[in-house]
């Protein structure tokens, strides 16, 4: 668990360094990725799912500390993507996760990308979610 302390560290100091530059400037949006096990859970990955249900409760916290600065805070919560990292998951792993994803397949890059842009540009009145891009697998 240190490693996951170590990491929590980390960003909140990055997370600390950039809320002092959009505060000089009026405004600016920041968008966190974490992941669908922040809140499914998932065997054998104690640290990292702790890691993701942290950081979306600090996307949560921050919004309600950030209110009245034009400082919009979100997280983005993706579920299976279509990665290298899940190209090497056995047929079978693949198989049960997709029986699971009412969509019944794996995402794309672009679909998680699609709804970053969408934080960082056009959703004026988002703070404080966690958007779920997982193919209906978890909707929180």
């Amino acid at each position: 668990y240190d490693a996951v302390a170590g990491l929590g560290r980390g960003t909140w100091y990055l997370t600390k360094l950039i809320l002092r530059r959009f505060m000089l400037r009026s405004g600016g949006r920041i968008v966190n990725i974490s992941s669908v096990v922040g809140h499914t859970g998932n065997a054998g990955q104690i640290p990292y799912t702790m890691v993701k249900a942290g950081l979306d409760a600090m996307t949560r916290s921050l919004a309600q500390e950030l209110r009245g600065r034009d400082i919009l805070i979100n997280s983005v919560a993706p579920g299976f993507i279509q990665t290298d990292m899940t190209a090497e998951l056995p047929e079978e792993v693949t198989s049960r996760i997709l029986e699971q994803i009412p969509l019944g397949r794996m995402g794309r890059p672009e679909e998680v990308s699609e709804v970053v842009a969408f934080l960082a540009d056009s959703g004026s009145y988002v703070t404080g979610s966690v958007l779920h891009v997982n193919g209906g697998l978890y909707g929180g």
